[in-house]
């Protein structure tokens, strides 16, 4: 196994998770600043998978290419059910949704004046 190649900025490890998401086909990526709002991090990022094993399949490879190209190994929650998993980097925090489940939590609506839609 290499070394980590890149220094874990919030903005790198936001373009590696981003790149991560839409390579993986994540569906309704937002990004939420949370820069001067919180302590939790610098960036939110909420996004759907359209099935449980999209779900988790997405969560798997971005905590292996976080953990390759930085050598930090987030934490996650929720990987089990493949309804939702919460990615936790540090300075970059992910929520990957099944639809539904996206729907009941509405978490944008909790940060509505930071979220910023992106393109896929």
């Amino acid at each position: 196994m290499a070394a980590p190649v890149k220094t874990a900025t919030s903005e790198t490890l936001l373009a590696t998770v981003l790149s991560s998401l839409n390579d993986d086909k994540a569906e309704d990526i937002v990004q939420i600043d949370l820069r001067g709002k919180t302590q939790i991090g610098d960036y939110m990022i909420i996004c759907t998978g359209r099935s449980t094993r999209q779900v988790a399949s997405i969560a798997e490879k971005l905590v292996q290419r976080v953990k390759d190209e930085y050598g930090i190994t987030p934490k996650t929650e929720g990987k089990d059910t493949g309804d939702w998993v919460l990615i936790d980097t540090g300075d970059v925090i992910v929520h990957v949704f099944r639809p539904e489940v996206r729907e009941f939590y509405q978490l944008e609506k909790m940060w509505q004046q930071t979220a910023v839609p992106t393109a896929n």
